[in-house]
């Protein structure tokens, strides 16, 4: 196959600046300020936190209701077909023409990308071999199992080669074999070829050791973006404490001495300042608690997601 991939393209990748959008009563997005720059991004959240939203802005689908953006610094509403020619997207849900082969569905959206019939039928063979349906190129759509649809889609937008793609939740509906191929697409394409994407998410474990920035929204607001190296070095030194007794009163042993534990899954997360484990163990002599296990967590982006949400309601993370 030849090389999917264009040079990097100058940065910020793209830039928002007090952006909200309304729909009705609903605030979609509230006030959002961010700069990204070239290379993985996720955009992660649960649904409904506004990253659709987010993706239809950028593309110019939708205008703001106040706020400025530019994706590769151009205005997706001033210039739509400039954006539209520099971006990919693969959207969330169905949007294929079943009675299309694979190869003429992506030759087609090729062609709809401006590219000439045969550069757009010669890409479309290398982006189908890339996602992994060059045995199945010549089936009707309508025959495709939810992973190569899945494939199929991101074959599309790869086709006409550009810069950055939107991804809106690409491992949606697959199974667990299925979902690990996708990612190990995103993987090539994050390691290779100089391609930007954005990730658009709400399986959060999706992103942890694929992207190198993350956005994450929560309720349409901005909860934390930037490098993933920086955000999570904090929490490198995080520790994880396993007890057997009643947790509320060891928590409130913990609070009592300056700490801020959260509660996740059966354990306890907590910053101890110095590495000291001295207060831990005041705590469980004073609660009557066992003290089963501690160690350090692993950072990942969920954890990090956790942390900001219980930061911003002000209570624990459950």
């Amino acid at each position: 196959m030849r090389a999917l991939g264009p040079a990097r393209v100058a940065s910020p990748l793209f830039r928002a600046d007090s952006v909200t959008r309304r729909f009705g009563d609903v605030t979609a997005l509230s006030d959002l300020s961010v700069d990204l720059f070239p290379g993985a991004i996720g955009l992660v959240g649960p649904n409904g936190s506004g990253k659709t939203t987010l993706l239809r802005l950028l593309m110019g689908l939708i205008a703001p209701d106040s706020g400025t953006l530019t994706v590769l610094g151009h205005d997706p509403l001033r210039e739509p077909l400039r954006v539209r020619e520099l971006v990919g997207y693969m959207p969330e849900h169905d949007c294929l023409m079943p009675d299309l082969t694979g190869i003429g569905f992506v030759a087609h959206m090729g062609r709809v990308s401006g590219l000439p019939k045969e550069t757009a039928m010669s890409r479309a063979h290398d982006v189908l071999e890339f996602v992994g349906l060059e045995e199945e190129r010549y089936r009707r759509i309508h025959t495709y199992s939810v992973g190569m649809r899945q494939r199929v889609k991101l074959a599309q937008a790869l086709v006409h080669d550009p810069p950055l793609c939107f991804l809106d939740e690409p491992t949606s509906g697959l199974d667990p074999k299925g979902r690990e191929e996708m990612l190990g697409l995103l993987r090539t394409l994050a390691t290779t070829g100089h391609r930007s994407f954005v990730l658009s998410t709400h399986l959060l474990p999706d992103a942890d050791g694929l992207c190198d920035q993350v956005l994450l929204l929560n309720g349409g607001q901005l909860l934390v973006a930037g490098p993933v190296s920086e955000l999570l070095s904090a929490r490198d030194r995080e520790s994880v404490v396993r007890i057997k007794g009643d947790v509320d009163p060891f928590l409130a042993a913990l609070v009592r001495r300056g700490l801020a534990p959260r509660y996740v899954d059966g354990a306890i997360h907590l910053a101890l300042p110095g590495g000291e484990t001295r207060a831990v163990f005041e705590a469980a002599a004073e609660t009557g608690a066992q003290v089963r296990f501690l160690g350090q967590s692993v950072a990942t982006i969920e954890g990090l997601f956790l942390s900001k949400i219980q930061a911003v309601s002000g209570g624990e993370a459950t």
